[in-house]
């Protein structure tokens, strides 16, 4: 598991509803990883925003995006409303993955995760302004 480099973003993974800790730490992962494949992005940085953990990059290269629960405790993953991600997912996984208006994912945290789709949607946030610049 790649370490907390701030010990209150290891603590807001942690006052998450316990069902939905693991599948969080989970996607945190599955960030950094996606980001250690794509070099161009910079390095990926993890900051709070609204108290919940927000993924941005060095580069600029991508659209942040965050992490959080909903109040029926599903996790969800939080993309900036004026971009084209969600209605990108929407179009590709409707079949597969549940989303909330323009900006978010939502996924149950007693299934398992989607991991093929939640990297594909890490990669487009990740990417989002390089691939909006051709």
């Amino acid at each position: 598991m790649t370490p907390f480099n701030d010990s209150q973003i290891q603590r807001t993974f942690h006052d998450f509803p316990e069902k939905c800790q693991e599948p969080l730490l989970t996607i945190r992962e599955l960030i950094f990883t996606t980001a250690s494949e794509l070099p161009a992005i910079g390095t990926i940085s993890e900051s709070l925003k609204w108290n919940q953990p927000s993924y941005a990059t060095s580069k600029k290269a991508g659209s942040p995006f965050r992490l959080g629960t909903t109040d029926t405790e599903q996790v969800a993953l939080f993309f900036h409303c004026q971009t084209t991600l969600v209605e990108t997912f929407r179009g590709l996984f409707n079949d597969r993955l549940m989303f909330t208006g323009n900006r978010g994912i939502l996924l149950d945290p007693d299934k398992p995760l989607p991991i093929k789709e939640l990297k594909f949607c890490i990669e487009s946030a990740l990417t989002y302004h390089v691939h909006s610049k051709k």
